[in-house]
């Protein structure tokens, strides 16, 4: 999957994905450029099989806010090691449209969404 993650309490949009990519990556704001945001929430749902097994069972899916920044920096820069726990174990580069064939069932259409508004930038 992507990086993502929360918005904390007095954080705004741009502020939360920096954070939460260097949590994730280890990427520093240094190596991306903020180049748009999605203007609607994204929504999905838990399937029924995952229900009160995932989030301690507080939550049936999420709405999401999702931000495009344009990578400026090398590979290198990329250290899922840089927090602890580390969050990902692998990472890779892959064509944006390939990315729904890549993610669970239940998060595609959410990851189509983002694609095709983010179609003209990417």
């Amino acid at each position: 999957q992507m990086p993502q993650g929360g918005i904390d309490d007095g954080e705004d949009l741009r502020t939360a994905a920096l954070r939460e990519l260097g949590e994730e990556t280890g990427i520093e704001p240094e190596s991306v450029t903020f180049l748009a945001e999605l203007a609607d929430e994204l929504l999905y749902d838990l399937p029924d099989s995952l229900l009160g097994k995932l989030w301690g069972g507080k939550y049936r899916g999420q709405r999401q806010r999702w931000v495009l920044l344009r990578f400026t920096g090398s590979d290198a820069d990329v250290r899922l090691d840089a927090h602890d726990p580390a969050e990902f174990m692998a990472w890779k580069w892959v064509a944006p449209d390939e990315l729904p064939d890549l993610i669970v069932p239940f998060k595609k259409r959410v990851y189509r969404t983002v694609i095709e508004g983010f179609r003209d930038l990417i």
